[in-house]
């Protein structure tokens, strides 16, 4: 499913160019369940860019769903994430001048899937939201909005879903809502989940756990999401 090899990113300062990720090699399995911690600014969110084809790894191999994704053009690299990749973000960005039923169908669209509007509102039901088809994200809540961004997220069946601090702008309550839609969804739709948090009651959900320090990336320790690392070795 994931395969980096050597995996670096530099990119370019006011300061001059820094490195953001180094040395990085990690195997990811389909359908498991895979969680990122480490402190601000270690190189998380631009672990799963690169992962996601978002961003262009400096040097190294990036092969995600059997596709090598430094081949790729940047068409390739969106009809890429459209078949194959949903994200869930911190911030949900929904667009607010549509409607919830209209923000899940717009991926189906996009991708000239028939029904579009119809599986949305499957889709929206499915997150426990079939009530809200007609209102804004304005008239949301933040739970709410996340719980469109999730349903938005899996609206193409994508085989990898990238979850960047999917609960950080959310209450303990809520965020603990979503977690359990999260993880439901994962195991109903057999997605592979990454997923980065500061959390680490949610980091310990998941089947494997990592840690990035300063760009590097190795594994937690067994008894704990967020403690001693070591590097992740090719095919670990």
């Amino acid at each position: 499913m994931i395969d980096l090899d050597d995996v670096h990113l530099t990119l370019s300062s006011p300061a001059g160019r820094v490195t953001i990720l180094r040395d990085i090699d990690l195997e990811v399995d389909a359908g498991t369940t895979v969680s990122v911690v480490g402190p601000s600014g270690s190189g998380k969110s631009s672990l799963l860019a690169i992962i996601g084809g978002i961003e262009r790894a400096t040097s190294g191999r990036v092969v995600v769903c059997g596709r090598d994704l430094g081949a790729l053009d940047e068409d390739e690299l969106a009809l890429f994430r459209r078949r194959h990749v949903g994200i869930l973000f911190q911030a949900f960005h929904l667009v607010p001048s549509m409607t919830a039923i209209e923000n899940v169908a717009l991926p189906m669209e996009l991708a000239g899937r028939p029904g579009a509007m119809a599986r949305a509102a499957e889709l929206l039901e499915e997150v426990g939201l079939a009530h809200r088809l007609e209102h804004y994200p304005a008239q949301l809540s933040g739970g709410e909005q996340q719980r469109v961004a999730l349903a938005r997220a899996i609206a193409n069946a994508p085989d990898l879903l990238l979850a960047d601090e999917p609960t950080g702008n959310l209450d303990a309550e809520t965020g603990r809502e979503i977690v359990e839609l999260l993880f439901g969804v994962q195991q109903q739709h057999g997605t592979t989940l990454l997923l980065v948090t500061h959390d680490a009651r949610l980091a310990a959900r998941c089947v494997r756990r990592l840690v990035m320090d300063a760009g590097r990336l190795g594994e937690a320790s067994p008894n704990t999401a967020g403690g001693p690392s070591t590097l992740v070795t090719p095919g670990g």
